[in-house]
């Protein structure tokens, strides 16, 4: 891994060559890359082609999709679902989503995405989202998760373990 740092503003540079995809990475690795606090979990991967549109950048759609691959990484990471089998699978609706662009991301671009619970009120909580590319903050995002019932149909009472988590690990609050 290439890391400067100008202490300036805390800029990095960086390849992010060398970096596992698509696994959790230790949170000495996200500081290295130029991830702040109070993010401790996240993950790399690479930009395919067919992530691309017809601006050579990645299309805008493609970010709800890397943001539901990391989502998937945080519970299971977390304790919070295996997602092994059926049952093990929380049923989650995605109620509301945003996103902001920075900075666009090309073929072959080394990225990752990080994210924590950054608020959770008695049936949903919200995401914050961080992409990085080479040491920059390259797009944000917001979602608003919703655990249901098996039904979906019934919002379900988030469990101890999810508020525990969300609170000890992530720093959120409620907006209950």
């Amino acid at each position: 891994m290439n890391i400067t740092t100008v202490r300036a503003a805390t800029v990095v540079t960086n390849s992010y060559d060398g970096l596992d995809l698509l696994r959790p990475l230790p949170v000495d690795t996200l500081r290295a890359c130029g991830i702040p606090a109070p993010f401790t979990f996240g993950q790399a991967d690479r930009v395919r082609f067919c992530e691309l549109d017809v601006l050579d950048h990645v299309n805008n759609a493609t970010y709800l999709s890397w943001f539901e691959t990391f989502r998937i990484a945080y519970l299971r990471a977390r304790g919070l679902g295996d997602y092994s089998s059926a049952e093990s699978r929380p049923a989650l609706v995605l109620k509301a989503v945003s996103v902001t662009f920075h900075r666009p991301l090309h073929l072959e671009d080394v990225y990752i995405v990080t994210g924590r619970a950054r608020s959770y009120r008695r049936t949903s909580w919200t995401m914050e989202y961080r992409v990085y590319a080479h040491g920059q903050h390259c797009t944000t995002g917001d979602a608003v998760i919703c655990l249901m019932a098996p039904d979906f149909a019934t919002r379900r009472a988030l469990p101890e373990a999810y508020l525990n988590v969300f609170r000890d690990e992530d720093g959120a609050v409620s907006d209950r």
